[in-house]
């Protein structure tokens, strides 16, 4: 189908069934000539096949990065794809496609053209989700697993579960079915002064003296690969501790202390280790944004934090010699969280709710936090906290009756005139785990939990708060932290380090039970 009849077909009252239809089932079909992998033959696959990463270990320590997912992708919004403009910092990019193409340029533009496939295919799945999180969707495909099922984790914008149209889901897990015919495939197009040329994915690109890529510059290689959705992903080859320059300084700041520099390092290489199969259906290890750890332009790694990486080259936090979840945020708010507070995951002894502060600090409080007036009170108290200097260590946010209406409904959560906001669980540190909204007018009622939270009520700092009505149809959220809670305390660290605390005091404060060093077999 061309952008014409695209545009031509949006016009009519038909839209969705003679124009959409089609075109999302074309954009799902990726380039032609791509696999699709069922569970049986007998029964149409779940998606495109895409090759698998190679796995990421300390002995093969390169990553594949996600720079810019879902290229070529079409909506109701954007009806022509955005161009990838790839500018070189120095001597000529070097492109070759699959086919033996090759293009010297320092400039490289590659537009996108639906075209349709030699063959129509179909493929169907049960989509269990969205997920807020992909621990949340794993924590799922995990149960689905021990029933002797094959679930896959995916990414189409938001986590969901895919299943085999076939397979039976044990009772209480409700999927949603689809089936659609593949007509057309997504192309890239090499865009020139002398006219087009048609590429054949995947497509390799260096450059020789670095790329520029949203104000910074990319070593590389590169590749331009399709994804399981029929879209395609612009992705970098990096090693793991080059990859760890353009971590560390956008997590913790590059003006920490050095020993907080070594810690978030040795944080950054493990959860880059432990979670390295994030995007595997889709053909690379991680993103670069906040789904992942942010990764930035590599440049911005001072002297201090080259020295960090080097002092803890191969080191890691293990749990039974496997690389740990090593989660980590900006503030806690004096408390720790549990894993299972911020996300639907399996308890992890490492990761468990405790006070985070001085012994005068923690003298005052006994955890759980499960009242709202234990959370006040608690809110209260800043002196002998770590990381207390930070400005979101303690919060207030007013959300009146419009924001929380937008808000839930950019969540695909349609209230028509939500009224009361309750609080029907906390956690162990005293986080919200479960928050009910409602209209009681129209008799509609929406629980919220765990990482939904924050997803949905994107104003909040953190899930450690409570809530008053100021008038009706406004509240106050009164919180501290900033983040999901769980594991290390960027502010805390910093604290801790100017304290005089080691790397291993304080990796063990905040992951209690942890072992930090090199891993025998990893």
């Amino acid at each position: 189908m061309s952008w014409n009849a695209i545009l031509s077909c949006m016009k009519s009252s038909n839209f969705v069934f003679k124009c959409l239809f089609p075109l999302i089932a074309g954009f799902l079909s990726g380039c032609q000539g791509q696999n699709l992998v069922a569970s049986q033959l007998s029964f149409a696959p779940t998606h495109i096949e895409v090759p698998k990463p190679s796995e990421l270990t300390l002995r093969n320590p390169v990553l594949m990065v996600g720079l810019e997912p879902y290229l070529g992708q079409v909506t109701e919004k954007k009806l022509i794809p955005d161009e990838l403009h790839l500018v070189s910092v120095g001597k000529p990019l070097l492109l070759k496609d699959s086919r033996g193409i090759i293009h010297r340029s320092k400039e490289i533009t590659i537009i996108w053209r639906l075209m349709p496939l030699e063959k129509n295919q179909i493929i169907a799945r049960q989509v269990v989700g969205p997920f807020a999180s992909f621990e949340s969707a794993s924590r799922v495909a995990g149960k689905l697993r021990r029933f002797g099922l094959k679930p896959v984790i995916a990414n189409p914008n938001d986590w969901q579960i895919w299943l085999s149209e076939n397979e039976v889901l044990p009772e209480g897990v409700r999927a949603k079915q689809l089936k659609k015919k593949i007509t057309t495939s997504v192309h890239p197009v090499l865009k020139g002064s002398s006219g087009e040329l048609v590429l054949s994915g995947p497509i390799s690109i260096d450059a020789s003296d670095g790329l520029l890529w949203k104000g910074g510059v990319y070593k590389g290689p590169f590749k331009l690969q399709p994804d399981a959705y029929g879209t395609w992903t612009f992705v970098e080859n990096v090693a793991l501790d080059n990859y760890l320059q353009g971590v560390v300084p956008h997590e913790i700041g590059s003006g920490s202390p050095p020993v907080a520099l070594a810690v978030q390092t040795v944080l950054a290489r493990t959860w880059a280790l432990a979670n390295s199969h994030r995007f595997a259906i889709d053909g690379y290890h991680l993103c670069s944004d906040t789904q992942c750890q942010v990764y930035k332009d590599p440049r911005e790694a001072n002297k201090e934090i080259r020295k960090a990486i080097l002092k803890t080259k191969g080191k890691v936090l293990s749990w039974k010699n496997k690389p740990i979840h090593a989660v980590y945020h900006a503030t806690n708010g004096g408390v720790m969280a549990a894993g299972t507070e911020a996300w639907a995951m399996e308890s992890v002894p490492y990761l468990r709710a405790q006070l985070d502060g001085n012994k005068k600090f923690t003298n005052l409080f006994l955890l759980p936090f499960q009242k709202d007036f234990e959370v006040k009170q608690f809110l209260e108290q800043v002196d002998g906290a770590y990381g207390s200097s930070h400005k979101r260590f303690r919060w207030k946010r007013l959300i009146s009756i419009d924001e929380l209406k937008e808000a839930l409904n950019n969540a695909g959560i349609i209230i028509k005139a939500p009224q009361q906001i309750k609080i029907l669980d906390r956690g162990l540190s005293g986080r919200v785990t479960s928050l009910q909204i409602t209209d009681p007018k129209n008799q509609v009622s929406v629980v919220l939990k765990l990482d939904q939270i924050r997803r949905t009520l994107r104003n909040l700092p953190s899930t450690l708060f409570v809530v008053e009505p100021v008038r009706e149809g406004l509240w106050e959220f009164i919180g501290g932290g900033f983040g999901h809670g769980a594991g290390l305390s960027q502010a805390g660290a910093i604290d801790l380090a100017f304290k005089g605390w080691s790397i291993e005091k304080i990796l063990g404060h905040y992951y209690p039970g942890a072992v930090y060093g090199s891993l025998r077999d990893f």
